[in-house]
Order: C-alpha cells, then structure tokens, then sequence
C-alpha cells in the first residue's frame, strides 16, 4: 500500500539519520532474555484502521511466541505512532534506532510511511519489515535491492494483474474504466499493471478518470464515466474515498461490477459506502477469513477470542504473519543481531504463514498466493485463490 505522496521532508531529515547511523547493530538494546523489536504504525490519522489491524495481529502473534520463547529469549517490543505522516514515520524509526535500539522494525501499514524509513533502515543497518507495504519502491531503488528492507506481503504490479485476468477471464468482461487517486503511487502502480494485463487480454480502456484525494463530491466525474458505457471500473484507491465513490456510483445508476486492492480491506468501508452499494464489487487481498483451510481458521478463531469475536482483516493477518517472518529468522541466525538477521530474512524460503508460503525473491518480495474476495450485504465472501 502507498499512501498519498512522498514528502519532500526526507531530505531534512537525512542529516539526522546519518547521524543516527551505526547507533544498533552489537549495541543493540536486546537484554540477556529479551530481544528487542520495534513497530512504527499508523496507530492514529487517515489510516489509522491499517495500523491498528497490523498492531492486533502482531500482539497476538507475540503472546504466541512468547509463550514458547527463541532459544530462551522473548521479544520485548517498542511501538510507535507515525499518525499516517510519513515526516513521523521517519522520526519514528530514527528514536526506535538510536534511542531504543532495537534489533529490527516491523512497519509501516503503507508503503509512502515506509519507504519514508528506508534510509534509516540503511543507514543504522537495521532491518525493517513492512506487513502491507506493496509500491516496488519499498525494497528497490535505481535497481538496487535495499539490503535492510524487507515485506511479508505481496507487490502491486502481481495485484493489478490478477484484477485483470479476473476481470476478463472469470467476469469476462470486454472494456473497463479506471478511476485513480491522483496523488497516489499505490493507484497509479495497481492501474498500470491492471491496464497493461488487461489489454494484452483483449480488452480495452474506454474511459481513465481521477480524483484527488479527500474529496468528498464523484458524481461528475462518475457521470462521465457512465456515459462511456463501461462494463466494469476498475478502483484502486483507499477505502474512505472508495466508500463514497461506490456508493455514489451506484447513485446515479452505475452498477456494474467495480474493483480494487487490498486498499479497500478496512472495517470503515461498509460504513462510508453502505452494504448494498457494495454489492457486485471485489478485491484482490493477501488472505481470506472465509478459506476453508484449518490453518486460516485456527488463526481466525485465536484472533476472535483476544478481540471479543472480532473477525481479523488482511492488515491483522500480515501483522501476525511478519511477527512470525521476523521470529523465525531470528531463530536460524541464532542471534539478535541485526546484521545476522537481514540475512536470515533474505534467506527465507518456504515458511508456512497464514497468508500463504512464503518464498523471498532477490527483490526481498515474497512470492505467494493472492484471494480475491467479493462484498455481499457488506461482508467479505471468499471468492477464488490465485497462485503466483
């Protein structure tokens, strides 16, 4: 997930990391029993619901862990808020480097606040592991592989192509429209890979469209849309303006099918946009509540009992799942070494996670299955399964 645009404030701020480099590694703050960790989230601001889903799933992740312990150490962890800025996100990694020490980073929920701590990462080499973070751009810059940057989720170029090949092979639909935030790189990545693969499908474009964000007020736009007679809209923004625009588009007769990314997996969208508005809409996700295999539903029904029948979202799935990522390359680096763990995480291969197998490629991204996932009456239905 990328979120809005990245700010020009790196550049002030990389005076301070550089300052900060050095500060972990040997001397990090992990004590003779506890291993030290760090979660830099959007516990509060525009998506904060990403954030605190991450924080849900990586708590109970850490009960798990604890209980049995690696190699006699338990993780002690160290949150902080980056209030969905990524100016915040980035201070927030230079305190959990410099100040708290900790052994990695596990954050941010979208890829703006967490590319927005790569240079920190580098800088102090210190790992980071971003659950949701999907923009390429995350973990590779001018073709170089960020060393210390790492994701438990899947990239938006593998997302947009599913949506496609879904779109005109399963719905077989023939022309589509695209509609996009403006100002979002995450929007823009999903809607070049969806039209590329959908194109080289057969189909075609009839009519591209955008917003920006925090608008309130689609009908004109959606209108103009409508009048290009699409057969499905193709949606990969943020649920708060997806709410509205579905909703909206369903106002004035646009009910064909509509799609987007994991962007939309927030409890908030059925509120913003209503139930029946969302009918005849799907996602692309990282895992599905609803699949069937007893792995999902052992985590399902865990999650369920710590959060008062709560039922977890993809963001808590990847949170668990990175706590996991993160604890089982600790254990084959035997150590808490920073250093020694980057190289676990790149090594990883064939972990069994709740959203699938995970496989690092030499990009430091996962290769893995995606879901896809329909709204009926306002609550996710599994639909399909689709393997890389």
């Amino acid at each position: 997930m990328k979120k809005r645009k990245v700010a020009g404030m790196l550049l002030s701020l990389t005076v301070a990391a550089s300052l900060a480099a050095g500060c972990s590694s040997a001397t990090s703050g992990s004590g003779e029993n506890t291993i030290k960790i760090g979660a830099d989230l959007e516990l509060s601001g525009g998506v904060a619901s990403y954030g605190q889903s991450i924080s849900e799933g990586l708590n109970l992740a850490l009960d798990e862990i604890n209980k049995k312990g690696i190699d006699g150490k338990k993780f002690e962890l160290v949150k902080v808020d980056n209030k969905s800025d990524a100016a915040e996100a980035t201070s927030g990694a230079l305190k959990l480097a410099s100040q708290d020490k900790v052994a990695a980073i596990i954050g941010a929920a979208t890829s703006t606040d967490t590319l927005a701590q790569v240079q920190v990462a580098q800088d102090n080499k210190i790992p980071i592991i971003t659950p949701t973070g999907t923009n390429p751009a995350v973990t590779v810059k001018d073709g170089k592989v960020n060393d210390y940057v790492f994701r438990t989720c899947f990239i938006d170029p593998f997302q947009g192509t599913v949506a496609a090949n879904f779109a005109s092979k399963t719905l077989k639909v023939k022309n589509a429209a695209v509609l996009i935030d403006n100002a979002s790189d995450y929007a823009k990545g999903l809607a070049s890979a969806f039209k590329d693969s959908f194109t080289k499908n057969g189909g075609s474009i009839v009519s591209e469209e955008a917003y920006v964000a925090k608008d309130t007020d689609f009908h004109a736009t959606l209108t103009r849309i409508k009048s290009q007679n699409p057969e499905f809209i193709f949606l990969p923004g943020y649920y708060e303006e997806v709410g509205l625009i579905v909703k909206q588009a369903r106002e004035i007769g646009l009910n064909v099918p509509i799609m987007g990314g994991d962007g939309w997996d927030s409890p908030k969208l059925t509120e913003i946009a209503g139930a029946a508005p969302l009918n005849n809409t799907y996602i692309t996700n990282h895992y599905s509540s609803g699949d069937t295999d007893p792995k999902i539903q052992d985590f399902v029904k865990a999650f369920k009992a710590k959060y008062k029948d709560k039922s977890p979202d993809a963001f808590a799935a990847l949170g668990y799942d990175t706590a996991y990522f993160l604890a089982d390359a600790v254990k084959r680096a035997g150590s808490s070494d920073p250093a020694k763990i980057k190289e676990a995480l790149a090594a990883t291969k064939e972990l069994q996670l709740i959203s699938g197998k995970l496989t690092l490629d030499k990009n430091h991204d996962p290769v893995k299955s995606a879901s896809i996932l329909e709204y009926k009456d306002g609550k996710q239905v599994f639909n399909s399964k689709v393997n890389p």
